[in-house]
């Protein structure tokens, strides 16, 4: 649940009358607020000018294709990849190219791998770190790679960092992003983030973007002909996480522990439960993402169809990774209780007992 000092902020400031429009960006000092968090991140100052907040990050991201991609052009996605990058860049009307790296290096994509795909049309590269489905990490030396081969294309990284504080790196801080790089290396990067993931604020829908001053603009303008701003309530209590940083860190620090447990779990499990099936370690989010095609029963051809059989027949719900690029895997959250973890796994066993072998 959100932690109930921002839930109280919000409570307070609905009584106190904060019910009204916000400039279509977001509250001044709201932005203020997440400028201040993330030059604190990146060691320099931050102009919340370029902070544009939205309703969640999703609708950062559409900001950010509609604003930067038309017809014509195309998106390298990084995969495995969330389902809504490759639909969000067709919406804008552009061309989503999916890229895979090796599996051997968690899926994470490396400019030999780019190279293979980037023409005269590519606008931009998208990024997940801590990735959703896989829970890869991209370190500070793959992101100034990344981050220089792009610049020598001309083309934009979209850098989707909302996992950043779920990261099980021995340090206990954050996942490395893109602001830890020198500010001359991200002046072809878009940030996209939010309080959903840090601050447990799914339902409050609170996300945002860091750009150049000039480009949010343009997504401000977009945005204020679209929804105008995040809810003013929402709006309230993001800034109270935002402003209250060791109180935040307090309760991000408990569900570190508590998700850095459950990973460890998941990976004991696999390994007990399903010894030799294919994995990607998780270092940051809480998704386990494993290969099952050498599951699969006589009349099964996807993870598609090996999903429906355990849901039914198991009630375990996994999400195949048609969603993610590749139909041979699944996705598994343990965003859940320890007991629930373990008895997925239970019940996964009991169906790959009496289907295929491993």
């Amino acid at each position: 649940d959100t932690p109930s000092f921002i839930a109280d902020a919000a409570i307070h400031g609905v009584r106190s009358g904060h019910t009204r429009y916000t400039p279509p960006a977001g509250l001044p000092e709201l932005r203020q607020a997440i400028a201040g968090h993330l030059s604190t991140r990146a060691d320099r100052e931050i102009n919340w000018q370029g902070v544009v907040v939205s309703a969640g990050v999703k609708q950062a991201l559409f900001n950010t294709f509609f604003s930067l991609c038309g017809p014509g052009d195309e998106v390298l996605v990084a995969a495995p990849y969330w389902t809504t990058y490759p639909d969000l860049v067709m919406l804008a009307r552009a061309e989503p190219v999916t890229v895979f790296g090796a599996e051997a290096n968690s899926f994470k994509v490396v400019p030999s791998d780019l190279e293979r795909v980037v023409s005269e049309n590519t606008k931009g590269l998208v990024l997940n770190t801590p990735c959703n489905p896989t829970g890869a990490i991209y370190s500070l030396a793959e992101l100034k790679e990344l981050s220089s081969w792009a610049r020598g294309h001309g083309i934009w990284i979209v850098s989707d960092e909302i996992y950043r504080n779920v990261y099980f790196g021995e340090d206990g801080g954050a996942a490395p992003g893109v602001l830890d790089l020198p500010e001359s290396d991200v002046d072809n990067v878009i940030l996209v983030d939010g309080a959903s993931k840090s601050y447990a604020m799914t339902g409050w829908r609170v996300g945002f973007s860091y750009s150049s001053v000039e480009v949010a603009q343009k997504f401000t303008a977009l945005q204020s002909q679209i929804t105008s701003n995040t809810a003013t309530p929402s709006q309230v209590a993001a800034l109270e996480a935002f402003r209250n940083v060791e109180e935040a860190s307090s309760a991000i620090a408990e569900m570190g522990i508590a998700f850095r447990r459950r990973r460890d779990l998941v990976i004991t499990l696999m390994d007990q439960v399903l010894p030799g099936v294919p994995y990607i370690r998780p270092e940051g989010s809480f998704y386990l993402y494993f290969r099952v095609d050498g599951l699969f029963e006589a009349d099964e051809n996807d993870a598609t169809a090996w999903c429906s059989r355990l849901l039914e027949e198991q009630g375990v719900a996994l999400v195949p990774g048609a969603a993610f690029g590749d139909d041979r895997w699944v996705r598994l959250s343990f965003a859940a209780a320890d007991t629930l973890i373990r008895e997925a796994f239970e019940r996964i066993a009991v169906m790959v007992k009496t289907g295929a072998a491993v």
